[in-house]
């Protein structure tokens, strides 16, 4: 699951070891549309803070309410003995417009009440220090045990428990600390990244301003090689320097990084293959995953518009979205060339 669930989590676990009481609640089933998958996660809180998401905001208020007023006829309460319980919410035409469900969409929960503490603390140090988890909920009871997951799974549910798998954070690695790494720092903080940013060149380094993100002033190729990339893991190079992009990025190619690219021209991209296969013996094979020019079509000139750009393109890798050949930059801008200089032939 994406970053906000760990969030989720982290909130959960501070409430209970706090001693308030707490609901989880887990999307089990969706018909029609629905604004957010099977698996998503929220967490109320008996004082009334929430955080997360289990429907984009259609019923989360009344989720709430029903959750804060235990005296009240429709209150969410626990099943003796502990057992979870199940709501549903948009069943008919009238639910789904009272609660803003899109085309009649129907969602089902999951309402787990008092999640354990020390197990919550448990998940996510395991989260935190880069594990897959399964956690299962027994249906009878309400108690939950956590295993060590060796791929991603959908969340299951029969008559007797619910499984969901919870991912570690997505993580970027940014060399270079200019001003477009702020602008897409920025950008994969809100998206649920945590950022690392690298640069030696303390000129640059020391004017940086985003909050949120780690700042290193290692040689970038030693930084990739301690942050060990993985699967929830991208490497983006923006410095245009090859002294500083180069090393880094083959030290990238070599692990599970969903995506790893470099900033710069048609030009400058073709010079860094080259560089990578002359110097470094590299062969085609060897670079078939580096992204460059990166970022999809969108006509951008500004640092920022370029940002979202990478951005938007380092999302659909991470979704596994296959982007349209017109959306690539190198395809798009090579027609533009052609036809630009066909243009120019005079008869």
């Amino acid at each position: 699951m994406e970053n906000l669930d760990l969030t989720v989590l982290r909130a959960l676990r501070d409430w209970r070891s706090a001693g308030h009481h707490a609901l989880m609640a887990t999307v089990v089933r969706t018909w029609g549309s629905s604004p957010r998958p099977v698996g998503s996660i929220m967490g109320l809180c008996d004082s009334g803070a929430v955080v997360g998401s289990v429907s984009g905001g259609c019923i989360e208020d009344d989720l709430i309410a029903r959750y804060t007023r235990p005296d009240a006829a429709d209150a969410l309460q626990p099943a003796a003995g502990g057992a979870p319980g199940f709501v549903k919410y948009g069943v008919t035409a009238d639910e789904a417009h009272r609660f803003g469900l899109p085309c009649g969409g129907t969602l089902e929960l999951l309402l787990e009440f008092d999640p354990d503490a020390a197990q919550l603390a448990e998940l996510v140090r395991a989260l935190e220090g880069g594990r897959l988890m399964r956690r299962s909920v027994a249906l009878a009871d309400g108690r939950a045990t956590l295993v060590q997951a060796q791929a991603p799974a959908a969340l299951s549910v029969d008559a007797r428990e619910l499984a969901n798998t919870f991912g570690p954070e997505y993580r970027m690695l940014i060399i270079g600390a200019g001003q477009m790494s702020e602008y897409l720092a920025t950008m994969a903080l809100f998206s649920g990244f945590a950022v690392t940013v690298c640069d030696p060149r303390e000129e640059y380094r020391g004017a940086w301003s985003v909050d949120g993100a780690r700042v290193l002033a290692d040689m970038p190729d030693d930084v990739v090689a301690a942050f060990r990339p993985d699967r929830r893991s991208c490497v983006v190079a923006l410095t245009h320097d090859p002294k500083l992009d180069d090393l880094a990025l083959l030290e990238a190619l070599d692990t599970e990084a969903f995506y790893v690219g470099a900033i710069g021209s048609r030009r400058n991209n073709a010079a860094r293959r080259e560089r990578l296969k002359e110097h470094f013996g590299r062969t085609e094979a060897d670079l078939a995953r580096l992204r460059g020019p990166i970022g999809i079509y969108i006509g951008s000139k500004t640092p920022p518009e370029i940002a979202v750009s990478i951005m938007a393109e380092v999302l659909a890798v991470k979704n596994g979205v296959v982007l349209p050949l017109d959306m690539n930059v190198a395809r798009v801008k090579n027609r533009q060339a052609a036809e630009s200089n066909a243009g120019c032939v005079t008869p």
